[in-house]
């Protein structure tokens, strides 16, 4: 193995806990051992019973906090869980080291499948709507209403904005990049993590930006962080070259549950035209575009994106939502 190469973590179970996740009001955090994997799971109990259950997956560097607001603006819509993945949050490495779309998707597959709560409403990040549209795409049986927030699906034109985040998957990238970067602050990172995923990072409130510091200093301290960020890179940026059954973008127009779009015009690394590829590609589709909305309209805009998923869940209460 090069000097450059991130070396292989060993076993989940070596890590000792570095620092607590933040759980906000109202919210649980429980632990959900699977094959070869284990799960963090955020959740928040429902306004009331019987409403259907809803799962949020996180994109590349983020976690189950990404979908805090929007999960509580529709507690009296869903039951809604959010998991970690893989190496992410408070999740520990998978047992193999797999950190690949497919190996992500059979982790919330898994997850699914265990606790019996499918179909769900399945909302997915970036990366999360690249793992989210495979899920929907191989088990349609788990899936009622499938949301993606600039879903992370292949590019040929990549914008230049989004060139750093996928130079992550070349050996040694990263290495390098740890040790440039050795002497940045938590805070110099969060800001520079905003510039890159918000429209308006001028819109995230002080406390805000002190959570997602709180955030950056307890991930920095995990001895897997690069490795996970490098090898989900990896994964994403190897599935765009898939061909055949395993092309996302066939995946994605074999989706058949009912599906909404949500882009953001000022998103830098997931281009904005591939809005309307979306909406031709996914059979039933919806699309909503946030002029002023980056990468994470769901933490920029949660009203907005909340007010989108109550219209297609109103439109596809006769199927039996």
């Amino acid at each position: 193995m090069s000097s450059t190469e991130v070396p292989t973590p060993p076993p989940a179970n070596a890590f000792p806990k570095v620092l607590p996740v933040r759980v906000a009001e109202g919210e649980h955090l429980r632990s959900v051992r699977l094959p070869g994997v284990t799960l963090s799971v955020r959740s928040r109990p429902p306004a009331r019973a019987g409403l259907p259950p809803a799962l949020y997956v996180h994109g590349l560097g983020g976690s189950s906090q990404n979908w805090s607001d929007l999960m509580q603006r529709l507690e009296g819509d869903v039951d809604g869980e959010a998991v970690d993945l893989p190496g992410f949050g408070d999740s520990p490495p998978p047992d193999d080291g797999n950190y690949s779309v497919s190996a992500h998707a059979r982790a919330v597959i898994h997850l699914l499948d265990s606790s019996g709560r499918g179909p769900v409403h399945l909302f997915g990040n970036s990366l999360g709507g690249a793992v989210s549209t495979r899920v929907a795409a191989v088990r349609p049986d788990l899936v009622r209403t499938l949301t993606l927030v600039s879903p992370a699906l292949p590019e040929i034109r990549v914008q230049r904005t989004a060139v750093p985040t996928g130079l992550l998957a070349v050996p040694g990238v990263t290495a390098l990049f740890a040790r440039l970067s050795r002497d940045w602050t938590p805070e110099d990172r969060v800001r520079g993590v905003m510039a890159l995923c918000y429209g308006d990072p001028a819109q995230v409130t002080p406390e805000g930006f002190r959570a997602a510091v709180e955030e950056m200093e307890r991930r920095l301290r995990l001895p897997y962080f690069w490795d996970a960020m490098t090898r989900s890179a990896r994964g994403l940026v190897n599935s765009y070259t898939l061909g055949g059954q395993h092309n996302m973008w066939r995946q994605a127009a074999r989706v058949l549950a009912p599906t909404l779009l949500v882009y953001g015009a000022r998103d830098q690394l997931v281009g904005y035209r591939m809005a309307r590829k979306a909406e031709r590609t996914f059979r039933d589709s919806r699309l909503v575009t946030l002029p002023d909305a980056g990468h994470v309209a769901m933490m920029e805009y949660p009203e907005a994106v909340a007010a989108a998923f109550r219209d297609l869940l109103a439109s596809t209460a006769g199927a039996g939502s």
